[in-house]
């Protein structure tokens, strides 16, 4: 099983920067999964960026929940720029989050915005 990885996770919450969840695997069995999005993201002048690292070193107030009518994973914090003040920032996790077998993995490319896909001309 792989694909957005909410579309078959339950018990989803927040750990610092761990995401935690339980992932059905392709077994349909639920297993116990985790994801240091440290390691993923970063955060770029007050704003999160994929491919990136340590976000939450420079983070308050932070928060994940799922929401709108599609329930989209998203990551919200105050983020610190680069003049020092903390700004609104967030991050939709459904983006590159995937569940393969009842792990997290992180794709490079995105699942939500396939642009590149299409030539500019």
């Amino acid at each position: 099983m792989a694909g957005n990885f909410y579309a078959s996770a339950q018990d989803v919450r927040l750990d610092g920067p761990v995401l935690i969840a339980r992932l059905r695997n392709e077994n349909g069995d639920w297993e116990d999964a985790h994801i240091d999005l440290n390691r993923h993201i970063g955060n770029e002048d007050g704003r999160f960026v994929w491919h990136g690292e340590n976000w939450f070193a420079s983070a308050v107030d932070v928060e994940f929940r799922f929401e709108g009518a599609d329930n989209v994973p998203v990551l919200r914090a105050l983020l610190r720029n680069r003049g020092g003040q903390l700004v609104p920032a967030d991050i939709n996790l459904g983006e590159r989050l995937i569940n393969v077998d009842g792990h997290f993995d992180f794709q490079f490319v995105s699942c939500t915005n396939l642009d590149i896909l299409r030539p500019n001309y």
